[in-house]
């Protein structure tokens, strides 16, 4: 009877380590390292075009995927990003640029639009890397 009961003790602890490691340690919800990221983002190249008050605007941005597909096919799709940036920024004024609100929800907005167009994965985050208004 001992060795039965110290046996289902044993079992239990060991089960308890097992749950604890794959809910404590290396989980895949971790942040990506930044080697990850560049691996699976798409630079949009530069875009140039006018707003609704005829102010000029140059933009490019990062876009970081889900995986090796998603970057494949968003690679793919660069001309429909392009087009969904430039029609988004024609119904835009410059003051709702001008600001960090403003340019946060414009990229939220592109991700949303990018992503009813993916089918291999979907973007992540959507990053400006330049952004000059005139």
């Amino acid at each position: 009877i001992i060795l039965v009961f110290v046996s289902a003790i044993s079992l239990l602890g060991i089960i308890a380590v097992v749950v604890l490691m794959n809910y404590t340690g290396d989980s895949a919800d971790k942040e990506p390292s930044i080697d990850e990221v560049i691996k699976y983002s798409v630079e949009i190249p530069e875009i140039t075009t006018n707003l609704t008050d005829n102010t000029l605007i140059r933009v490019t941005y990062m876009m970081e995927t889900d995986g090796k597909k998603a970057k494949e096919e968003l690679e793919k799709r660069i001309f429909q990003v392009n087009d969904i940036v430039i029609k988004e920024l024609s119904e835009m004024k410059a003051e709702q640029l001008n600001d960090k609100k403003g340019k946060l929800e414009f990229e939220n907005k592109l991700k949303e639009q990018v992503n009813e167009l993916m089918q291999e994965g979907k973007v992540i985050q959507v990053y400006t890397t330049s952004s000059i208004l005139q």
